[in-house]
């Protein structure tokens, strides 16, 4: 048996490195953590665990015979120990019958009170070690994770390949592994390769939402919301110059809660002058309500807003007044298809609090994949209501359909095949994301 020692920053790290220098068939046999990371020792041509015995039914009827004898045993000594002082005292009282010339005197058998036994002293903890141990089991627990992953992974190629096909191509558009496993079980009884894909990408777009009617067309007070960096600007002079080319400018006008990024509100005044469209500035002493009043009368009134950290009160304010019922806005929330997975989930979860009628998907011209922005839109029930392509006003605006965003994330997959070591993670991850919902 070789024994080796691993040292490595993290958990993942330090699987890599064995299974580089030993192969997958090394066994992990000791982790802890260290300075500067974790230790993780492994063994080579580990001899695995006998196979399990089939189960005995002779062996079995006797165990559960000696099983009841047990319990028997215990229920008898129980009750005679329950039984034994009313002996006793029956015992004490027919005395009388011994003894008629005495009076009977019942005796009443007092048994001493048990002492008290001395409280112990309450261990102390001490902090490091119980972080330590805590750090242990969190290694321990990811360490598990990984190496079901990477079983499930194995399984699934080689007794399910077209199916581990699938996962592939979904993994290279981007999507999240939660979609694509539900995606897939849809499809789990089609066993031609090019029909299961058809079906998969058909049901994709059947779970796309997008409006029926163009925001534009519905009108009102329509709100651009999201962190900063998304593109919620440019965005706003796109639907802008759209409206203005088709119904020209009388009906509509432009309103800005930025007065924190240098130059947010110039941008937007040059884009009023060169569309011919008033600009209102919301001061931060004057409420939402108190500006929109002067253009009640305008059929379109877009918000731009401003892109701030999640801890900020200034946000909380912001998003207060946007989800005023008195002002019927409709907040869109403003995703950069180029932006990470974890993301875009935070700023869902930063700016649902206001309200929000759906997303837009900005910045695709520059984005590898476009599945991780589909998937926050299908996970949290947003309709896509615009795609923005490019920098050109307002060409580069599109008002998509499910099909259409389906074959734009299918043009964008990535070509390369995801590794292995991806698509254990990804199932290890959709272990662990199960695990927690059941808990």
């Amino acid at each position: 048996m070789q024994v080796k020692r691993f040292f490595a920053a993290d958990m993942r790290q330090a699987m890599k490195l064995v299974r580089d220098e030993l192969g997958a068939d090394a066994a992990i046999i000791g982790t802890r953590r260290v300075a500067g990371g974790v230790e993780l020792t492994a063994a080579l041509d580990y001899q695995a665990p006998a196979a399990p015995v089939q189960a005995n039914p002779a062996l079995e009827a006797e165990l559960r015979k000696t099983q009841a004898k047990i319990a028997s045993a215990r229920a008898e000594l129980a009750y005679r120990e329950a039984s034994e002082a009313p002996k006793d005292r029956q015992l004490f009282a027919n005395e009388s019958l011994l003894a008629p010339e005495l009076p009977a005197t019942p005796v009443k058998l007092e048994r001493p009170a048990p002492a008290p036994a001395p409280e112990a002293p309450a261990p102390s903890i001490d902090p490091t070690a119980l972080e330590q141990m805590r750090s242990e089991l969190h290694g321990l627990r990811e360490l598990l994770e990984m190496q079901l992953g990477s079983m499930a992974w194995s399984q699934l190629q080689s007794r399910r390949p077209q199916q581990a096909g699938l996962w592939r191509r979904l993994q290279r558009m981007g999507l999240p592994a939660e979609l694509a496993n539900g995606l897939l079980e849809r499809v789990s009884n089609i066993h031609e390769p090019r029909q299961a894909w058809r079906m998969l990408l058909a049901h994709l777009a059947q779970s796309i939402q997008t409006p029926k009617e163009e925001p534009l067309e519905e009108g009102g007070v329509i709100a651009l919301v999201g962190p900063a960096g998304m593109g919620k600007t440019t965005t706003l002079a796109k639907l802008a110059a759209r409206y203005v080319l088709k119904y020209g400018a009388q009906n509509v006008a432009l309103v800005t809660m930025d007065s924190f990024r240098i130059g947010a509100q110039e941008q937007l005044r040059t884009l009023g002058r060169i569309l011919d469209v008033p600009v209102v500035q919301v001061d931060p002493s004057q409420s939402l309500l108190q500006a929109l009043a002067p253009l009640a009368r305008k059929r379109v009134v877009l918000v731009d807003t401003a892109g701030l950290p999640a801890n900020d009160p200034a946000l909380r304010l912001q998003l207060d007044a946007l989800a005023n019922r008195s002002i019927r806005a409709k907040n869109y929330l403003v995703l950069a298809a180029t932006s990470q997975s974890q993301v875009l989930k935070a700023a869902y979860h930063g700016y649902k609090r206001c309200g929000l009628a759906g997303c837009i998907i900005t910045k695709v011209d520059e984005a590898v994949s476009l599945g991780e922005a589909l998937g926050l839109a299908i996970s949290q029930h947003l309709p896509v209501a615009y795609l923005a392509d490019g920098p050109r006003i307002p060409e580069d605006l599109q008002v998509p359909r499910g099909h259409q965003l389906v074959s734009r994330a299918v043009s964008l997959q990535t070509p390369e095949e995801p590794s292995e070591e991806a698509m254990a993670d990804m199932l290890a991850g959709l272990y662990q994301g199960a695990v927690r919902r059941v808990g």
